[in-house]
């Protein structure tokens, strides 16, 4: 059992991660989170109370930036059973197998990786967001020694994503010809493509649950969700919860590609190809950890009553 914890990051994902940690953790364990130097000497005001929050949970501060060398990152790594990376994307390139090989090298016990996302083996190499291609360099690297268990988790995208903006398929403002405004619904390559969504909140919870699970999980990959939807129940349930008939749109794999070909440097762009094509970004309830135990999680419609009647609101 993991008496000695690290998070890596406390951004969103890891604060969720943290938060049910320090909930569910049997006594005696141990949670420390690594941030760089200047995060935790901060005088911001936000970051003060996300660090004051941290500091509640008796979560501890361990001094660390990943742009270390690989032997330095070891040395931080090796006194911990577990390690639990959530640092996501914005590290850059490089970074994951750097980290892989730090936790590796350190005889870290256990290891769960940033995989928090889309089924990467079944999109393969070569897809439209070649940073995935490090996601299965990580996966063979750790498969290639029985020193360090690991565990992947696999959560889909996170919820509010389906309601961003940027992202496309629920547009709360979009203008039609007369100027007026209207709800647009889109479909990324059709309203029967499916996509899995998890909350940031459910994703902690259910991460926490599966480090502590017995029997013991290790050396495979675990899928959570909160709802595997296709897009044609997400325009319906846009209406119930607005009241409101939406325009639907469908995005087409090659509207969708001719896109990104114009913009190749787009990462959303690259998103909603890989999206589009459906491959990789769905699987069913019933292979789930939370599905098989039948644990309750937050689903697209509830989400969806908090995220637009505030955004209905307020606008």
């Amino acid at each position: 059992m993991a008496s000695n914890i690290l998070v890596l990051g406390a951004g969103e994902l890891g604060t969720a991660i943290l938060t049910a940690l320090s909930k569910i953790s049997p006594p005696g364990t141990k949670i420390s989170v690594l941030l760089r130097p200047e995060t935790i000497s901060s005088t911001s005001p936000t970051k003060t109370a996300e660090l004051t929050h941290l500091r509640n949970l008796n979560i501890a501060f361990l001094p660390g930036d990943i742009t270390s060398p690989v032997s330095t990152l070891t040395q931080l790594f090796s006194p911990y059973d577990l390690v639990i990376s959530c640092l996501g994307y914005a590290s850059g390139p490089g970074w994951q197998i750097k980290v892989t090989q730090a936790v590796i090298e350190g005889n870290v016990k256990r290891y769960i990786p940033w995989q928090f996302g889309a089924d990467y083996e079944v999109i393969g190499r070569g897809s439209a967001q070649p940073v995935w291609d490090e996601q299965l360099d990580v996966r063979d690297l750790l498969r290639s020694q029985n020193g360090t268990e690991w565990i992947i988790v696999s959560t889909g995208i996170f919820m509010s994503f389906l309601f961003e903006p940027f992202f496309g398929v629920v547009d709360l403002d979009s203008q039609d010809k007369d100027g007026e405004g209207k709800t647009v619904v889109r479909a990324l390559g059709g309203w029967e493509n499916k996509v899995t969504v998890t909350t940031p909140e459910d994703i902690g919870r259910l991460t926490a649950m599966i480090v502590f699970a017995e029997p013991k999980v290790k050396n495979e990959v675990v899928y959570v969700a909160g709802e595997t939807v296709s897009y044609g129940r997400v325009a319906d349930i846009v209406e119930r919860v607005t009241g409101k008939k939406v325009k639907r749109e469908v995005w087409s794999v090659d509207f969708l590609k001719k896109e990104l070909a114009e913009d190749p440097e787009n990462v959303i762009k690259k998103y909603r190809v890989v999206f589009g094509e459906g491959k990789g970004v769905s699987w069913e309830m019933e292979k789930t950890f939370n599905g098989q135990r039948r644990i309750a999680v937050t689903v697209v419609e509830s989400f969806a009553k908090g995220k637009l009647d505030y955004n209905l609101t307020n606008n």
